[in-house]
Formats: structure tokens, sequence, C-alpha cells
């Protein structure tokens, strides 16, 4: 019929890998996931003639050697440990997205940061897309920091926050949040497929254009991934997730992706009544309540990025009232502890067969380093037999099948972190070559370790 706008043409597309497929399916044909397509509208071409209008000119292509390097110093927030995790401080013309759980502090994080930036001479425009002005003000009036001058929008079309950021000259761009954001030239509501990749790729142009460092709070879904297109995470530059595991008031923000800084940096925050406060020192906030006098308690020191943390892994071993013993654990995968336990029943004839065996890490903290082995080793030893280890040692090494102790990377920066919290020994591999901080004790495999601890 004359006049009719044409319909909207749509595909389907993986959140997983992205790949577009062009009708529904019950399996991604590229990588093989199920039930992860969803429907999604195509941009169409003045779309793409708007986000063209963000770009910024062709330009020729040069040789390698004539470009110049320039490093542009990086903005510091004053949050100490906001700047640890991002390598140093934010970096003019990135992109950041952090996500986390609702009601886990991401825009009070966010918001923390916008008035210390702001507090600093950096122009500030935080955008709102959840919450209303009031509601903004009511939630910085509880904060310890000053954000009367923060500059706030309340707007979810990107178009209207570029306008805005470019007219105000904004330095820093805070959107709270891209599950709320939507392009006018592009069909679909706000928080499906094609509006979050559109509007962070609109997002993401304008920041490389501008020099303006961009902050996108997104939400995640039950996962624990972000929603939206997985190409989500690869348009950006940093990725950071907000953690909260356990039952007390310490978050954990964690970089599993910077192009400026190291990956699997940690900072560790308290959440008070005037907002998020850094902790300076991770280590003593992990050990804070460590009983060392109980059996089953050990310490090992981690590597999170570049920073050495101790915590600490506590085991519990009791009789089976059941016919299978029970295999619990909380920061330790279920599967290293299987293994642990084979290990210890063939190698040391510990009976754990007959055990029901609980494994917990305080603090929240997951063992992903083999390193922490060791310690998961001496917990069990010290639970089964009812004798508290030494309270002045920290265990750090890889146990393999055979028994064997393996020795760990950067141990001197583990060993150095340990002296400084007040641990005197460290029982580690022969092999290691440990240098400077706690005395070493030099171990070949978990019987020296058993022999070691029962003398």
């Amino acid at each position: 019929m004359v006049g009719m706008a044409p319909k909207a043409r749509t595909s389907y597309r993986c959140t997983d890998c992205g790949f577009e497929h062009p009708k529904w399916a019950g399996r991604c044909d590229s990588c093989g996931e199920w039930n992860t397509l969803v429907e999604e509208f195509l941009p169409t071409k003045k779309t793409s003639r708007r986000a063209a209008s963000y770009d910024p000119g062709q330009v020729a292509p040069v040789r390698m050697a004539e470009l110049v390097a320039e490093s542009a110093p990086r903005i510091k927030t004053g949050l100490t440990e906001f700047d640890h995790v991002l390598g140093g401080g934010v970096v003019p013309g990135s992109v950041t997205i952090v996500g986390g759980e609702p009601g886990i502090g991401k825009s009070t994080l966010l918001l923390q940061c916008a008035a210390r930036l702001q507090a600093g001479k950096e122009k500030v425009l935080y955008v709102s897309g959840e919450e209303s002005l009031e509601q903004t003000r009511m939630r910085a009036d509880r904060l310890e920091e000053d954000a009367a001058d923060v500059m706030v929008l309340p707007e979810v079309r990107v178009e209207a926050i570029l306008g805005q950021a470019e007219e105000l000259g904004a330095k820093v761009l805070v959107v709270d949040s891209i599950q709320t954001t939507f392009s006018e030239e592009l069909e679909g509501a706000p928080g499906n497929v094609g509006q979050v990749r559109e509007c962070a790729g609109l997002l993401m142009m304008y920041a490389k254009r501008s020099g303006t460092a961009v902050f996108l709070i997104g939400h995640v879904t039950r996962g624990g991934v972000i929603a939206g297109p997985k190409t989500l995470e690869h348009v950006v530059d940093t990725v950071l997730y907000f953690e909260d595991e356990t039952a007390n008031d310490f978050r954990i923000l964690r970089a599993v992706k910077n192009r400026f800084g190291s990956v699997d940096e940690v900072g560790i925050f308290e959440m008070t009544s005037k907002g998020l406060a850094p902790v300076s020192n991770p280590s003593a906030a992990f050990l804070a309540g460590r009983n060392a006098d109980t059996a089953g308690s050990a310490v090992t020191v981690l590597l999170e990025g570049t920073r050495p943390v101790l915590v600490e892994v506590q085991a519990l071993s009791s009789r089976s009232a059941y016919g299978t013993p029970q295999r619990v654990s909380t920061g330790l995968d279920n599967r290293r502890l299987a293994v642990l336990l084979a290990v210890l029943e063939r190698r040391a004839g510990l009976p754990f067969a007959e055990l029901d065996v609980f494994v917990n890490v305080t603090g929240g903290v997951r063992l992903i380093e083999p390193v922490s082995d060791l310690a998961v080793v001496a917990a069990l030893w010290s639970s089964v037999r009812n004798s508290p280890l030494p309270e002045d040692a920290v265990f750090v090494g890889e146990v393999g099948l055979g028994g064997e102790v393996r020795p760990a990377g950067s141990l001197e920066r583990r060993l150095l972190e340990a002296e400084r919290q007040g641990f005197s020994r460290a029982f580690v591999s022969r092999g290691a070559n440990s240098g400077a901080g706690a005395k070493s004790v030099r171990i070949a495999n978990v019987g020296d370790l058993l022999r070691e601890l029962s003398s």
C-alpha cells in the first residue's frame, strides 16, 4: 500500500559468539551453544549514515615507523583501588564497562569517581538512564565525596547523550546503564542485542574521536556475564566485574580485560554508610578474624594480577553418616578438590574415603592458581589430625598426581608480602628459587610436607 513504512528487517544473532543467522534455530551453527539466538532488528541505511557522522573521516595509511608513540597522562580518580585495577588511572579516549549484580554498588562506585574527578577540575557528565534526577541526588547526598558540581543528564537516547557530551566538552562520560540506552535510528526496545551493540559502537567511536573516557555500567545475566551480545566485551577497552560473594561488606572489583594494564588485577572495597571505601591492605582484610589455633586453617599467597594477596584456606573433615561421603567446596573447584583428596589418600594414606570433606576460602576469593594446592593439602591434613598448623607459616606450591610439589612463579614477591604480613616461614617446592622474603622450608612431595608438620 502506498505510504506505508517498509517493514523492519530482522535477523537472529548468537549472544555468545555474535554469529548472525537468517532464521531462528535452537543451536548456534558457529559456537554450538543452545538457546542463545535472539531476534534483532537490522540497522537501516539512515542508521549507518548516522553512525558515520561520528567517524573521524578518511585517513591515509602510514608506515608504522612514522608513527610517534604519545603516552597521554592517566587521570587519577583518587580511589586508589579503582586506579590500581585500571592500571594506574583512567586512560583518555578509553571505554570501560563495569558489570555486576543489581545493588552491588556499580552506580555508587562510578558516582564517587565522577565526584572526585570533577573535584580535580575534570569535566564529567553523568548520564542516568535508570534513576530520576532526585533519586540520583539522594544517592549522592549519602556519599562522603561532594558531587555538587557533577553534571547529571537524565537521558537514554544515545544521539542526545553524545550531543550533550560534545557540547559540554566532557573529559569523562558515565552512562548508567548501557542496557537502558537506545538509538532512535534503530528498531527495537532498549536492551535488546541490536540496540546494545549499536549504542556501544557509537559511544566507542565518540570516545576515540574526542578523547573522552567513557564508563558504561552493565547488568549481568543469571550466568554472571554482562547482558547483551558477547561482542560488547570485545568492543570496549576494559571489562571490570564487581563481585560480592560473602555475607560481609567487602566488594571485589576484578579486571577480566584491560588493554592498558594487567589482566586479573583486583581491587578491594568496603561498603559503608558513606559509600565504597578502598581497602589499602587486602591481605590483612582477608585474614581478619583468623584463629590460627584452630585445626584446618592454612594460609597461601595468591598473585592477583601484579599484587600478592594472602588468603586463608579452611578445611573440615568428619565421619560420614551416609554411604557416599560429601565433597563440598567454596572458592575451590570441586574437581581439583577431588584430585587432591585422591593424592592424599594414595600417597599419604589418609582415609578420606570414609570422611565428609568441606573446604572454604575466606573473603569470597576463588583459588584459580594451582600454587594454592599445598595450602589445601596442609589444611586437610590438619583437619584430619585435629592438629593446628604453625601460626607463622604460609604454603605455596602446586601438587602433582604423583604427590610431587612443583615451584610457584614470582615466588620472591609472594614471600616478601608474607613477611610483610608477619609470616616468617614458607613451605615451598625444593626446586623453587625463593630469594628474599620469609624463610623457606623446602619439600619435594606431600610426604615431606606431612613429616615436617608432624615433627
